[in-house]
């Protein structure tokens, strides 16, 4: 069930959004020793302009979303590329 506005309406969602945020930012600092050219940890995975230019100059990793739909573009762009 969704409840919109959920953690300001119950207490266990709103810790579990902090807990889960948390959870995330250190999970990117861990992934940005393994992949520094990404900057995963100054963005945090999300889909900036640098982000993305960092996927069209490097590739994508195993931690990229490809159901992401800028990051499938930047995939079906090399993939069809004739570079």
């Amino acid at each position: 069930m969704s409840i919109i506005k959920g953690d300001a309406k119950s207490l266990s969602i709103a810790a579990s959004s902090v807990l889960a945020k948390v959870w995330r930012d250190r999970y990117m600092e861990e992934v940005a020793e393994k992949y520094p050219e990404y900057g995963f940890d100054t963005h945090a995975g999300y889909g900036t302009t640098a982000h993305l230019e960092a996927i069209r100059q490097h590739g994508m990793t195993p931690e990229h979303r490809r159901s992401f739909k800028p990051v499938l573009e930047i995939a079906n762009k090399r993939l069809y590329s004739k570079e």
